[in-house]
């Protein structure tokens, strides 16, 4: 099902360039042809030359096994939303209580890295749906926006992936999503302002609406 009747919006606190005309995680053809175990062993080499051009002494018991570790965190922890075979799979259940209103998850939090200077983005995601006749595990709406936190990203297109992933697999045009977060590439480089942060909404179906976008304002409030 593809539906184009949602918008984005974005209200941002912050001054960095952090912007991408690119909804998809930009990726090579070839992603995905190298095993998990080759990546990890070329990673620990390439971070292991990056370290020692920094003056670092990786004889030190120390810092020895850190570009192994490093090798290991990206492929199986905070990079790992990269891979399609590591995409959560979706049940839905028929919405027997025949509830029509609006879900909510609220308060889902997630970290992801900046994708222009690999530091972190720390937030909540706000989550909810109007069922189309059937209804997902509430876990599963944490799991899908940790799959798409765990990349390289901006938040514009966490926010856009997380609301028409649901769209798809809800397979409900009722959906809106607002991402709160801070950007470590704002506080701890360039600018370094340690107060700003960065909101991002999806709204889709009747959450068009005036009254039912403001629902899910104030409920996310309380």
């Amino acid at each position: 099902m593809k539906l184009n009747n949602h918008k984005n919006i974005l209200l941002v606190d912050d001054h960095d360039d952090h912007l991408s005309s690119n909804p998809d995680t930009p990726l090579r053809p070839d992603a995905f042809l190298m095993d998990d175990e080759l990546k990890k062993e070329l990673i620990s080499k390439k971070f292991k030359e990056i370290m020692e051009i920094l003056g670092l002494d990786l004889s030190d018991d120390s810092l020895r096994g850190t570009p192994d570790r490093v090798a290991k965190m990206y492929i199986d922890e905070i990079f790992s939303g990269l891979n399609p075979a590591n995409k959560p799979s979706i049940a839905l259940f028929d919405n027997k209580y025949q509830y029509k209103e609006m879900v909510l998850e609220k308060d889902i939090n997630f970290y992801s890295h900046c994708e222009h200077h690999f530091v972190p983005i720390m937030g909540k995601a706000h989550v909810a749906y109007i069922s189309n006749g059937q209804v997902i595990g509430l876990s599963k709406l944490n799991r899908i926006v940790q799959y798409f936190a765990k990349r390289p990203q901006v938040q514009e297109r966490l926010t856009s992936q997380i609301g028409n992933e649901l769209l798809s697999v809800l397979n409900s045009k009722d959906v809106a999503v607002v991402i709160e977060a801070k950007h470590l590439c704002v506080s701890m480089r360039g600018v370094k302002d340690d107060t700003s942060s960065t909101t991002t909404a999806f709204y889709s179906g009747a959450f068009m609406e005036e009254s039912k976008r403001q629902e899910f304002l104030q409920l996310i409030k309380k």
